[in-house]
């Protein structure tokens, strides 16, 4: 019979390459609710995947409250999590969208960083050449 794995703050915090406070607030922010032995927290395999998703959404950007939202719809005992996977693939959408209006932005700004370039440099060239010429 074997006994399911456990895991300590710690081992966690280890693996995963985050602080113990990072786990912390996690917690505090109702995203992870692990078993307590005395002060001794206990977290679940359920735990670390969910902490895991919760890193996977930071890394793709999204807020603590959209993770929230894709994590409470996840049915571990569900054959397939369509609405999920519905759900991702909107917010994915909606940071792609996203992403395409600032990198716009970043392109809109470059181009008149560029034109200030010139004009700075004329006027550079042209007060240049009225003190020497």
């Amino acid at each position: 019979m074997s006994e399911r794995k456990t895991y300590s703050i710690g081992e966690l915090a280890r693996e995963l390459d985050i602080t113990t406070r990072t786990i912390r607030f996690y917690e505090d922010m109702g995203l992870l609710s692990p078993q307590r032995r005395g002060q001794t927290r206990i977290y679940s395999p359920a735990d670390r995947v969910r902490l895991k998703l919760i890193l996977r959404g930071k890394r793709l950007g999204f807020s603590l409250a959209e993770s929230r939202e894709l994590i409470e719809l996840y049915q571990p005992d569900a054959d397939n999590n369509q609405a999920q996977l519905r759900a991702l693939l909107g917010k994915i959408q909606e940071k792609r969208d996203q992403l395409a209006r600032q990198l716009h932005d970043i392109e809109v700004m470059q181009l008149e960083l560029d034109e200030a370039e010139t004009r700075c440099r004329h006027a550079m060239r042209s007060a240049s050449d009225t003190t020497t010429g």
